[in-house]
């Protein structure tokens, strides 16, 4: 599929459905992506892979023998100068969903059932569309990151450290947005991770967020004015 992001940006994704799909049937949905750094659009926009190769959906199998449409490779660009691109990382990363969302939604998939996954760097993907936005019911994150102040040498092209941009590290954990956070949330974890940006006391720590901030908001006491 091809479709292009509010700013302009092409996009490109393949969408799969069950064996004896009718056109016009509206499926439940899972968009999974991996979001990719771009200095420039011309190279966001281009198209990875072949078409000429056989799909291997083996993690997808029992889910769409149940039924559900897969968004698969999905393309998510941040696009912008490595030196402050992660300014906007959580707007683009809106945009590359809604886009992906609007293509399918007229032909293939009900917009009350989509659901949203990514592992590792998809992972941090997932938590911050279900906090940023309305367009998913669920979401699955695996192996992820979700405080990036644990890591404050910088990340994926981000080079400025925690204490030159403190605001982007708090924009992009999932963390510090723990109590906007109301949609499920499934969080996996390999016990024995190994890369040191996704150690297994990120999912950890955003668990207990999660956990905490909820209690929080149901114990606070009402605002009189």
């Amino acid at each position: 599929m091809k479709d292009t992001r509010a700013d302009g940006v092409p996009l490109s994704s393949t969408l799969y459905t069950p064996t004896g799909y009718q056109e016009g049937t509206r499926l439940p949905t899972i968009l999974n992506a991996y979001p990719a750094d771009y200095a420039d659009i011309s190279r966001a926009g281009q198209t990875t892979g072949s078409q000429a190769t056989f799909p291997r959906l083996r993690q997808y199998r029992l889910l769409l023998l149940a039924g559900y449409a897969i968004i698969k490779a999905a393309s998510f660009p941040i696009v912008g100068d490595p030196r402050k691109a992660y300014d906007t990382d959580t707007d683009q990363l809106v945009a590359n969903a809604q886009a992906a969302v609007d293509e399918v939604v007229p032909h293939h998939t009900d917009p009350n059932r989509v659901g949203v996954m990514g592992h590792s760097h998809g992972a941090p993907m997932t938590a911050s569309l279900l906090a940023h936005s309305s367009l998913f019911r669920a979401g699955a994150a695996t192996s992820g990151w979700y405080n990036k102040s644990l890591t404050p040498f910088g990340f994926q092209n981000e080079r400025r450290s925690v204490w030159e941009a403190p605001e982007v590290y708090t924009k992009v954990s999932t963390c510090f947005y723990a109590d906007k956070l109301k949609t499920p949330l499934l969080i996996v974890h390999f016990g024995d991770d190994a890369n040191p940006g996704t150690t297994p006391l990120q999912s950890t720590k955003l668990y207990e967020m999660l956990r905490w901030s909820d209690k929080y908001v149901k114990d606070a006491p009402a605002v009189t004015r």
